[in-house]
C-alpha cells in the first residue's frame, strides 16, 4: 500500500469566470478514486476556497483585501467540500474536512493531534482533504503557499510520495510559455535546479503560487526523504498509476522529527534570541541547548511554548526554537549561568531557555 499526498491549486479548479469548474473536480476524484481502488491512501490538500467563494458572493475575481478573501474562503469552503463530498460518493468514498494553520502543528500537543486525526481518517478509510484555515489565517491567505502546506503535510502523515499538480505538465528549463523551453523530468538535487531559469509565471486571476512555491515545496520534502512528482492537473492519473510523467523530485535526504520540519519551514516566529559567538558553536558545533549565558538581548514579544528565531552576533537566523521564558523574563536572566539563577531565583530557573529537541538549524 502507498500513502500518497496530492496538491491541487485553486486554478487547476476552476473556470476562468471564477468559481469552482465542476468538470475539472470531478476529472480529479475520478482520478483519487482510481488510485484508492488500486490499494493507495491518499491524502488531498487542495486549494479552491476563496474561488469555490467568489460567484456566490457576486465577486468579479479574487479579493485583494484580507477581510474579504477571508469572507470568500468561509462561504467557499463549504461549496468546495460539498463538491467533494458528492463526487466521492458515487465511488463509495467517504471524505474528512481538516483545516490547519501553521501554528496547529508547531506546538507539541497540536502536531500530535493532527497526526493522530489523519492517522485515524486513513484507517477508517476516508479520504481527508486538507486546507490552510484561510478563515483565519493571515500570511497563509496573502502567499497561497498550500504547495508548501501539501509538502509538510505529506512528512506529517508519513507519505510515500508527494504529486504536485499545476497549470503546466512539469518543471521546464526556461518559461514554458517559449518554444525553446525544454521539459526537465528529473531533479536529483541542487545542482539540477540551479542550472534552471524558474520563473514565476504571471498572476493567474484566481490561484496566487506558481513554480517557485512549487519548487520550493519538492525541496522540504525531498530533504525529508519523500519523492514528488510535479505534472498538471489532468495528468494526475497518470501520475498517480506509476507512469512517468512530468518532473519527478527526487529525494535527498532523510525523515527528521516531524515538529522540527514544521518549525523549520511553517512556523511565524514571535520574536528573536541573540546570542554569542560562543552559543553560536555550542548550538552549531555540539548541538547542545541554548542556556541564558550564551544570550545577549531578546527582540519581539513571545510567551513560553511560542517559536523564536535565534540570531549569532551578526544578526543572521542560525536556528529556530520553540522557547521557554516570556520575552518579558529573558532580559534579567541573560549571561548568567543557570546554576547561579536556580540559587537565587529556585530551581524552576535551571532550565533550557531552548532545548535542543525543540531547536532546529536553519
Amino acid at each position: 500500500m502507498t500513502r500518497v499526498v496530492v496538491k491541487v491549486g485553486s486554478s487547476s479548479l476552476s473556470s476562468a469566470a471564477g468559481g469552482l469548474d465542476a468538470v475539472r473536480v470531478d476529472a480529479l476524484v475520478d482520478a483519487l478514486a482510481a488510485a484508492r481502488a488500486r490499494g493507495d491512501e491518499i491524502v488531498l490538500v487542495s486549494s479552491g476556497a476563496i474561488a469555490a467563494g467568489l460567484a456566490p458572493l457576486g465577486l468579479p475575481g479574487r479579493p485583494r483585501d484580507l477581510a474579504t478573501q477571508q469572507a470568500a474562503a468561509s462561504v467557499g469552503q463549504g461549496a468546495l467540500i460539498a463538491r467533494y463530498a458528492e463526487r466521492f460518493s458515487t465511488h463509495h468514498l467517504v471524505v474528512g474536512q481538516v483545516l490547519l494553520t501553521a501554528d496547529d502543528v508547531t506546538r507539541r500537543s497540536h502536531y500530535r493531534n493532527a497526526y493522530q486525526t489523519f492517522a485515524r481518517l486513513l484507517e477508517l478509510g476516508v479520504v481527508p482533504i486538507v486546507n490552510e484555515n484561510d478563515t483565519v489565517a493571515t500570511s497563509e491567505i496573502r502567499f497561497g503557499d498550500n504547495d508548501r502546506l501539501a509538502a509538510l503535510v505529506s512528512h506529517l502523515v508519513h507519505a510515500d510520495l508527494l504529486v504536485l499538480l499545476s497549470d503546466v505538465d512539469g518543471l521546464y528549463d526556461g518559461d514554458p510559455k517559449m518554444a525553446d523551453a525544454r521539459l526537465v523530468t528529473d531533479i536529483r538535487g541542487e545542482d539540477d535546479l540551479a542550472s534552471l531559469d524558474i520563473v514565476r509565471p504571471s498572476a493567474p486571476a484566481i490561484g496566487t503560487g506558481g513554480m517557485v512555491t512549487k519548487v520550493e515545496a519538492a525541496r522540504i520534502a525531498t530533504g525529508a526523504g519523500i519523492p514528488v512528482v510535479l505534472t498538471s492537473a489532468d495528468r494526475a492519473g497518470s501520475a498517480l498509476a506509476g507512469e512517468v510523467v512530468g518532473t519527478r523530485f527526487h529525494p535527498t535526504g532523510r525523515r527528521r522529527p516531524t515538529r522540527l520540519l514544521w518549525l523549520a519551514h511553517a512556523s511565524d516566529t514571535k520574536g528573536g534570541v541573540h546570542l554569542d559567538a560562543g552559543a553560536v558553536r555550542a548550538l552549531t558545533v555540539r548541538k547542545a541547548s541554548l542556556l541564558p549565558a550564551g544570550i545577549t538581548g531578546v527582540t519581539g514579544s513571545f510567551a513560553a511554548g511560542d517559536p523564536v528565531d535565534l540570531l549569532g552576533p551578526d544578526g543572521v537566523v542560525i536556528a529556530r526554537g520553540i522557547v521557554n521564558y516570556d520575552s518579558v523574563e529573558l532580559p534579567t536572566l541573560l549571561g548568567r549561568s543557570t546554576h547561579d539563577l536556580a540559587a537565587e531565583l529556585g530551581a524552576e530557573y535551571e532550565r533550557e531557555v531552548v532545548h535542543r529537541d525543540d531547536l532546529m538549524l536553519i
